[in-house]
């Protein structure tokens, strides 16, 4: 039961198809095996996904002007293709703090609907992010340095097969942080246009 002035954690993300979820896992868990001493949060199969905006903690009042703004965003937005491919860290590989697997934009959509995202969500009085956007998939944030320069180096070696995928719709997701790990539910879901 939720209370008015409740805040929900809330992002906007493309879900990625479950069979491209299982490679990864599998390219972590090699991750895993070649440096069992690295000490890391590691990112579990539903957690997988391409954050295009968190918003962090808003009040639940204001989550479906949220869902509202991605419609509009998408409402124009055919779908398109983007390539999941190479491997990298942040933000540095002699400091390793972060493992992710890129994300590369084939036609510049990806780019033109995130534009199109923080102009909708900046109408809702959400500012716009301050940094570039770097889509990519977090398979791990590293606890400490123990290991980390050697799982960078090995990551980056193994690099990610490439896979295209497409991108049909987009999600609104409330993540509700526990000692379990994150829980993530689905809020919205905002389908490109056919």
């Amino acid at each position: 039961m939720s209370t008015k002035n409740e805040t929900w954690r809330v992002f906007c993300a493309i879900e990625i198809p479950s069979l491209t979820r299982q490679r990864v896992l599998r390219h972590f868990t090699k991750l895993r095996e070649s440096v069992p001493e690295v000490r890391a949060s590691w990112s579990r199969e539903n957690s997988i996904h391409l954050t295009l905006k968190f918003f962090g903690e808003i009040p639940e009042a204001l989550v479906n002007n949220f869902g509202t703004a991605i419609s509009r965003a998408v409402s124009r937005v055919m779908p398109f293709p983007i390539l999941i491919a190479d491997s990298g860290v942040f933000p540095q590989r002699r400091d390793p703090r972060v493992l992710w697997i890129g994300v590369t934009d084939l036609k510049g959509q990806l780019t033109n609907l995130h534009e199109r995202l923080e102009t909708e969500f900046e109408k809702e009085g959400f500012p716009r992010d301050s940094r570039p956007f770097h889509p990519h998939l977090t398979l791990a944030r590293l606890r400490n340095q123990r290991g980390a320069r050697e799982i960078a180096r090995i990551h980056e070696e193994l690099s990610f097969r490439p896979e295209e995928i497409t991108v049909t719709e987009l999600l609104l997701i409330r993540s509700e942080l526990s000692s379990k790990g994150s829980k993530y539910t689905t809020i919205s879901k905002h389908p490109l246009k056919n």
